[in-house]
């Protein structure tokens, strides 16, 4: 009896012993999580034909590291590798394999470029990974029904398009009208032009390709087409060679152009003459854009503030540009929603909690719009004019969707930075 029931009590033993492996075992097995670290991956631009926009990536690992510095999240450092696709879909989806096959990471955060995340983003979501704010308008990220794991974060190029051709529509009235754009984010953004612009006042749809570098051709096509307005859908190393372009050809027409292409301290560092002190570039003087950020020129808004206090702390040897300002808007959304979590996530509950909404838009000059039934990011932007050496807004924030929904004004108050940077818990 003694010998049995030292057997049965020995098999408890190990049997108890294996539950608590287990237990321990199921405790660690979210991937990219440690009881002292999240680890989260993306693929960017480091080198190549869009190494200049790269910037956000380690604006965003500058914030990540202000919330470390600050205790982090539920206890837990974030910890963000990024690495260099080069601009080439086939480098990015050798990336973000390795990064989720072998590094293990929680999820891939702010992967850049519309062709180079969607060569990953069905992988992504086959693999049940979060794919979380994809630096890019494109409204395809917004699909819960086909992509359930993946969440857009700027405003969509639909909803911006629609903007900018209704303000153009309502300043230009019957003025010749011509689009410049590249090729794999003006195609959507031109859909949206087309829903506020008449089709009578287009006189020229001039395209590019990523990489080329001579657009003069596009320019001296809209210049006989003698277009009033040109709108511009290209980024900012491309404004600057439609600029040049424009005085090569002697074309005086106006300038509107998207967010990503009307960054002022970008745009003076690639046009010469550098101008006056303080009065900016006057190349790139009253050239009319769109935003869905506070520009930094608001020195007296808080979330300028922050964006300065994190350049200052950790980014000296960049410059501070809208870069900055992305990078630490893109990190406190996800911030925000790793809080959301909850003490113990799970790549499940980080999806259940942006789709719970309710999302502060930090420096966003309009909502997010997270929901189950919608994916997208920033519902709107703001029209403003470069001026000096920055963008001076006009007029009042506009939402919109990516059909055929009216353009509104946004008129909540805007939110406000919390006093120590942190979302709130």
């Amino acid at each position: 009896m003694n010998k049995a029931f030292r057997f049965i009590a020995a098999l408890a033993a190990l049997v108890f012993a294996a539950a608590g492996c287990s237990t321990d075992t199921d405790s660690t097995t979210v991937p990219g999580v440690t009881d002292t670290t999240v680890t989260i991956g993306s693929h960017q631009p480091l080198t190549g034909p869009a190494a200049a926009y790269s910037g956000s990536a380690p604006a965003a690992a500058a914030y990540f590291d202000y919330v470390n510095d600050h205790g982090g999240v539920h206890g837990r450092k974030i910890i963000y590798s990024y690495r260099d696709d080069a601009f080439i879909p086939s480098n990015t989806v050798k990336i973000v394999r390795r990064m989720v096959e072998q590094d293990k990471v929680f999820a891939i955060f702010n992967g850049f470029g519309t062709h180079t995340h969607q060569a990953v983003v069905g992988y992504l979501n086959a693999q049940k990974v979060p794919d979380l704010f994809p630096s890019s308008g494109c409204p395809c990220w917004n699909n819960p029904t086909k992509l359930p794991y993946t969440f857009g974060w700027q405003t969509d190029y639909i909803r911006e398009g629609k903007i900018l051709g209704a303000y153009v529509a309502k300043s230009f009235p019957d003025k010749k009208v011509a689009y410049f754009y590249q090729d794999d984010i003006g195609e959507d953004a031109v859909i949206g032009l087309d829903k506020q612009i008449p089709a009578s006042q287009v006189v020229a749809r001039q395209s590019y390709q990523p990489g080329y570098n001579d657009v003069v051709p596009q320019m001296e096509a809209i210049a006989r087409a003698k277009a009033d307005v040109i709108v511009s859908f290209a980024p900012a190393a491309y404004t600057a060679l439609l600029r040049l372009a424009q005085q090569k050809t002697g074309n005086a027409a106006k300038l509107v152009v998207y967010v990503g292409g009307s960054d002022p301290p970008t745009l003076s560092g690639l046009l010469p003459p550098p101008g006056t002190s303080g009065q900016g570039n006057p190349l790139i003087q009253g050239i009319i854009a769109s935003t869905y950020l506070t520009p930094l020129t608001a020195t007296s808004n808080g979330w300028v503030a922050l964006a300065k206090k994190i350049h200052d702390r950790y980014l000296r040897s960049r410059p501070l540009n809208f870069s900055v300002m992305y990078g630490v808007a893109t990190a406190y959304t996800f911030v925000q929603a790793l809080q959301r979590a909850g003490k113990h996530p799970t790549r499940e509950s980080l999806v259940e909690a942006l789709e719970r909404g309710k999302f502060s838009p930090g420096p966003g000059l309009t909502p997010l719009e997270y929901s189950p039934t919608s994916h997208a990011g920033y519902t709107g932007a703001q029209i403003g004019i470069i001026k000096g050496n920055g963008l001076v807004l006009e007029g009042p924030p506009m939402t919109t969707d990516a059909g055929d929904g009216p353009i509104v004004p946004y008129t909540s108050p805007p939110a406000q930075a919390p006093a120590n940077g942190l979302p709130p818990p």
